[in-house]
């Protein structure tokens, strides 16, 4: 029998999860407003889907995905390039004793998402 108190390796905690969805509210403000001046940045439109932290609460993983999917490394390379700012703005945005580092990654769930689509669209006329 599980203990109560005892969690599968792959589940957050529900902090991990609340310090999670704080950070990627910071950060989608951050993007509404156009607060980091880069010029890989200037006309990019930023989705981010998910932002994932560590149970020791000492990084956070940003799943990010440009509008269309267009210049990804070029946005993940601007961002990532940023991150000290970006770390500053979202310490005054949240309130945490530490913040943690972030670090900004491709989203892959919508292209996985696409080619199940594809998968069953596939079967579904090989079906008929």
């Amino acid at each position: 029998m599980l203990d109560s108190k005892k969690q599968p390796k792959n589940k957050s905690s529900q902090r991990q999860l609340r310090v999670g969805e704080l950070i990627r509210h910071a950060l989608s403000e951050m993007m509404i407003k156009n607060e980091i001046y880069d010029q890989d940045l200037m006309d990019a439109t930023i989705t981010i889907t998910e932002v994932e932290v560590t149970p020791d609460l000492k990084k956070a993983i940003a799943y990010i995905m440009p509008l269309g999917g267009l210049k990804i490394e070029k946005t993940i390379t601007a961002l990532n390039k940023n991150v000290k700012f970006i770390r500053g703005r979202v310490a005054t945005m949240v309130s945490l004793k530490h913040i943690p580092g972030i670090y900004f990654k491709e989203d892959t769930s919508f292209a996985y998402s696409s080619h199940i689509n594809d998968l069953l669209k596939s079967s579904s006329q090989k079906d008929l």
